[in-house]
């Protein structure tokens, strides 16, 4: 039985890790898009508004927009996959605490066993709870 469970368990962070994944690359590509649009406003107001800027090369002008897109990237990426794993934190201690107090009542100490048999008697609610967790995430 335990076997069983610590499949469950990497099957359950294999679905987390690709989630991760998608919600990192639709972030990534929402700041990408963003910041080389911010980028390239900056570099047509410098061109417009200040004559030494206007006189630098069209490589250079690439260059700054080019970082804008990176840094864009980046942080979008980073800030979509900080709050997914915010929600999934949220969602893991609150189900964890649920076990505590659960296997309390019964007189259980919550060890990483019990905690797991728990999660497996009560894997329907805990879906269901999951989904919800994950429709919050995906919707903030």
């Amino acid at each position: 039985m335990p076997h069983s469970a610590t499949l469950q368990e990497k099957q359950r962070r294999e679905e987390h890790q690709q989630r991760a994944y998608e919600i990192q690359l639709a972030g990534g590509m929402q700041g990408a898009a963003r910041w080389t649009v911010y980028g390239t406003i900056a570099c047509a107001l410098g061109h417009y508004s200040y004559p030494p800027f206007a006189r630098q090369t069209l490589g250079l002008k690439a260059f700054l927009v080019s970082s804008a897109t990176i840094f864009g990237l980046v942080v979008g990426a980073d800030n979509h996959l900080l709050k997914y794993e915010t929600h999934l934190r949220e969602a893991e201690n609150e189900i964890r605490r649920q076990a505590r107090s659960e296997l309390a009542m019964q007189g259980i100490i919550a060890s990483e066993t019990e905690i797991r048999k728990w999660r497996e008697a009560n894997k329907d609610k805990l879906e269901a709870q999951a989904q919800a967790a994950a429709a919050r995430a995906t919707s903030s």
